[in-house]
């Protein structure tokens, strides 16, 4: 390798690293730095997530709840089948998902943030959940989900089979 061309790669190099050292001053890391899990707590949320992260209840340092309308059917627990409706957001309020369906809680059939989330839940209560990227994706690419993102969603337990 020439003179000229290790000093070009220096440069690339060098360049590259003050980038990623400017985006991470200016707070940009979710889709700059695939390589470090979000943090709920310190997430900024656009007015159309509904989350204030202040008003939830907190599991763990990944997941974040609060019911609003609690239900005042049945109880889910780990083991039921319960069919759901839900919306998930990005922090940004861009939603990546909707629908309904239905699984057996505690099969890992979902996502963990999901498996910890809905436990507790009555049938006909919403719930919002936070979950940081250590229990939704992790550092992989879900589809238009970033790398490490925080997932913001709205569920509706609809009901539990044989309760």
């Amino acid at each position: 390798m020439s003179l000229s061309s290790s000093l070009r790669s220096f440069a690339r190099l060098t360049l590259a690293a003050g980038a990623a050292g400017l985006f991470a001053a200016c707070g940009v890391t979710e889709s700059t730095s695939p390589d470090i899990p979000s943090n709920p707590a310190v997430e900024t949320y656009a007015t159309s997530t509904g989350v204030v992260i202040a008003q939830m209840t907190r599991l763990n340092d990944n997941l974040f709840v609060r019911d609003n309308p609690v239900g005042t059917g049945a109880t889910a627990v780990t083991g039921d089948s319960i069919f759901v409706t839900y919306r998930g957001m990005l922090t940004n309020g861009q939603v990546f998902d909707q629908g309904a369906f239905s699984y057996r809680l505690g099969r890992n059939g979902v996502i963990p943030g999901w498996e910890q989330g809905l436990p507790g839940m009555r049938v006909g209560g919403q719930r919002k959940l936070v979950i940081g990227s250590l229990l939704a994706y992790r550092n992989e690419r879900a589809g238009s989900i970033p790398p490490n993102s925080t997932l913001v969603f709205d569920v509706t337990l609809d009901r539990i089979v044989g309760k």
